[in-house]
């Protein structure tokens, strides 16, 4: 039963991760309202849910929540020349509020509501269908022409302008995509686990580049996996560092030193290898 809650959270915060990775990876743009719209996500689900309203609709309303958050981040940064991550601080400063305002309170229960893992389907498989399905709609939206100029902008914005591509749009775009599927494992995981939280999201941003520093470590050959791969292998495994953790005795208080400690051990050791690389080559020299 723990290793397949384990899997069950670790594939719901691989879409979280997805979307952390587009923004992070893709567009270089290290953006803090993922640790807004998560729980952004959360709030509008389990409002609606407790007015009634279908659980695919809400699920629905949430990403459209999540790319409204994405659009202003990218906006106030593209028009008023506000630094990328300040930006996304600010977005993420006033979605604690919006999110507190939407849910009426700083929590909600859903036990005695309608939702998606109250049916006879396995939560497992519900899950499963909800992350097949975002794998492969961003595996053929990265394959389109939209995605590779996307992928260009986060390499070099002047050749992507030279295209006669708006960049200041296109990175607008990307935000929203971003924040959309953060919102919707936001929906999904409140739904998992029974309540909505307006705390829920603290943390959201390490964890995602936790995963993707993780699943880029371990799958090094990054040209024969692909990016929701990467995603998916990083973040069962960050899951799965979590729970020895935990049943070797740390306390839940210290998950987020453990993340942190994660992060810095990996790209210390990435950094040192570039490092000895760099100093082998110019030795050689």
């Amino acid at each position: 039963m723990l290793l397949l809650g384990t899997i069950e959270q670790s594939l719901i915060f691989a879409i979280m991760v997805m979307g952390v990775y587009i923004s992070f990876k893709i567009l270089d743009f290290p953006d803090m309202t993922v640790d807004g719209s998560f729980p952004l996500g959360a709030s509008i689900v389990a409002s609606c849910l407790v007015k009634g309203v279908n659980p695919s609709l809400a699920l629905i309303i949430a990403i459209l929540g999540g790319a409204l958050a994405g659009f202003i981040t990218g906006f106030i940064h593209v028009k008023f020349k506000i630094a990328n991550i300040l930006a996304g601080i600010i977005v993420m400063t006033g979605l604690y509020s919006i999110n507190i305002k939407i849910m009426g309170k700083a929590n909600i229960s859903l036990f005695k509501v309608n939702h998606i893992f109250n049916s006879q389907t396995k939560p497992i498989i519900i899950i499963l269908i909800a992350i097949i399905i975002c794998k492969i709609c961003l595996d053929f939206l990265l394959k389109t022409k939209f995605g590779f100029i996307l992928k260009a902008l986060g390499d070099n914005e002047t050749l992507v302008t030279s295209l006669g591509v708006n960049k200041d749009r296109l990175k607008i775009y990307g935000l929203m995509i971003s924040n959309a599927i953060v919102s919707l494992s936001g929906g999904i995981y409140t739904q998992y686990q029974g309540f909505a939280d307006v705390g829920m999201g603290t943390g959201t941003i390490v964890t995602g580049l936790a995963s993707i520093i993780i699943g880029e470590s371990i799958l090094k050959n990054k040209k024969i996996f692909k990016m929701t791969t990467i995603v998916i292998v990083g973040t069962i495994l960050y899951k799965a560092i979590i729970t020895i953790a935990l049943k070797i005795g740390f306390n839940a208080s210290d998950l987020k030193l453990i993340t942190s400690i994660i992060v810095i051990s990996i790209l210390g050791l990435k950094n040192n290898n570039l490092f000895k690389i760099k100093k082998g080559v110019i030795k050689n020299a």
